[in-house]
């Protein structure tokens, strides 16, 4: 078996206007997609008897998506609803993802301007590897997920799609 592709990442989120809130306002994301799924199907699906959930798939404009045509699930679990876990970034099973940014300094100050909490007083500089030469930082949405920002190198290549090199679009 091979798989050829992403359908997409999803985080399980505690209150869904919260977090669209975070990911569309603040982080720029936008809605492509919102439904409340409580159905046999969906019980099936996440395993629990009468499942009731709210979810929105969210994408980042102007990127390329594949199939789904988005980026990130969010599903909140109106029924059963859920304990809060600790996803610290050392805890095997918590999540992460990261986005790229044009200008990690200005995006910075604007989060944290707005009351986003970050893990370093300010971006990193990176030092060593792939991305010697640009910066990143880690942040928290509403709960506690890490999230990353990126500000690659200069000229550094964001990728390659049958051997060829992606610029920046």
């Amino acid at each position: 078996m091979a798989f050829n592709g992403l359908w997409h990442a999803s985080f399980t989120v505690s209150d869904m206007e919260a977090s669209l809130e975070f990911y569309c306002r603040l982080l720029g994301m936008e809605l492509h997609h919102q439904q409340v799924q409580c159905n046999e199907y969906t019980s099936k699906l996440v395993g629990f008897p009468n499942a009731d959930l709210k979810v929105a798939m969210l994408r980042i404009p102007n990127s390329f998506v594949g199939p789904s045509n988005h980026h990130l699930e969010l599903v909140e679990y109106v029924h059963p609803r859920g304990e809060k876990t600790d996803v610290t970034t050392n805890r095997p099973g918590a999540p992460h993802l990261a986005f790229i940014t044009d200008d990690i300094h200005a995006d910075y100050a604007r989060l944290s301007a707005a009351g986003v909490r970050f893990k370093a007083p300010e971006p990193v500089a990176i030092e060593e590897g792939v991305n010697k030469g640009g910066f990143t930082v880690y942040f928290l949405d509403p709960d506690d997920i890490t999230l990353e920002m990126l500000q690659p190198p200069a000229g550094r290549p964001w990728g390659s799609v049958n051997g060829v090199e992606l610029t920046k679009p």
